[in-house]
């Protein structure tokens, strides 16, 4: 299996090679235009082989979204908001969801996170007031920045305040990494299994998930880089499939296991059009994580409490 670097689960099943991997399930159908993979790893074999943690990944591709098209950004951020909606845990008491985005604010393709967080109507401190909806669920939010500017671990901080305000859930936001740079900016994937802040860049960090901080951890993200090591090998492997014989799988791997050993493999490839992919995409997965946390309230009272 050729090596590849990606965070979307139903692209590691497709690495894999094997028409049907014991201990998953994969499923695929459409709606509103929007081609859904569910895969569901349910041993820690198949974690092993698919580098996956066990649990449920759920993934959205829409290529209408990088044309900016309205309503397939519409019908995504809907959908989204009912699955979300669908495996955040019932509400306990006053207990709120912290919202984390996870990223980088100053590097435009791992701003996603923070972007999110800037957009995440945030209702803790309302509660009490008079005019507050009744129907109104607690939410806070937080973008703890990286190591490298603050000095501090997401995960440090992120412990902390789950110690300080006992959340029911965290719902965290990250730019991922793509193994097809056709995914990038249009496909969305939600998982029950938590994050690995920095994974998409190979920048390994503590996991962020239900064993490590107690609380269900439900992340989303959006891939908005490639390796260039995979575009390398994708353009060998395109070369060699030129020929009429069958392509030489042990030079490509070897070319490209030399590529991911060298400066080269720590490249990383962003569309030109990351600003607006990002502007896009912090919209609509905002817009889903405010409509699930607060199904009683409208679109318009949303956008009015956070004006």
């Amino acid at each position: 299996m050729p090596i590849t670097r990606t965070d979307l689960a139903m692209e590691c099943f497709e690495n894999a090679d094997s028409g049907a991997i014991p201990g998953t399930q994969v499923s695929h159908w459409e709606s509103d235009g929007i081609e859904i993979t569910e895969v569901l790893v349910t041993d820690n074999e198949a974690a092993q082989l698919l580098d996956k943690p066990k649990g449920a990944y759920l993934t959205l591709e829409c290529p209408l979204l990088l044309e900016r098209d309205p309503d397939a950004r519409l019908a995504m951020a809907t959908m989204l908001a009912e699955e979300i909606d669908r495996i955040l845990p019932d509400g306990d008491g006053d207990a709120p969801v912290l919202v984390v985005g996870l990223g980088n604010r100053s590097i435009t393709p791992d701003a996603l996170g923070p972007g999110v967080v800037d957009r995440t109507l945030v209702t803790r401190h309302m509660l009490g007031a008079p005019w507050a909806h009744s129907g109104m669920n607690s939410v806070c939010a937080v973008a703890p920045g990286v190591l490298g500017i603050t000095g501090i671990e997401s995960m440090e901080l992120v412990e902390a305040l789950v110690k300080a305000i006992a959340p029911r859930a965290i719902l965290c936001v990250d730019s991922l990494a793509a193994r097809d740079s056709r995914r990038i900016g249009c496909t969305i994937q939600l998982t029950d299994t938590g994050i690995q802040p920095g994974a998409g860049v190979g920048n390994h960090r503590r996991p962020l998930t239900r064993d490590s901080v107690g609380v269900p951890v439900i992340s989303v993200g959006m891939p908005t880089v490639i390796y260039a090591a995979t575009l390398a090998r994708d353009a060998f492997a395109w070369l060699a499939d030129r020929d009429d014989d069958a392509p030489h799988e042990a030079a490509l791997a070897d070319m490209e296991k030399t590529l991911l050993g060298g400066e080269m493999g720590e490249m990383i490839v962003t569309p030109r059009e990351i600003d607006a992919i990002i502007q896009d995409a912090s919209g609509i997965i905002a817009s889903a994580i405010n409509r699930a946390l607060q199904p009683t309230l409208s679109d318009a009272e949303i956008t009015a409490m956070m004006n």
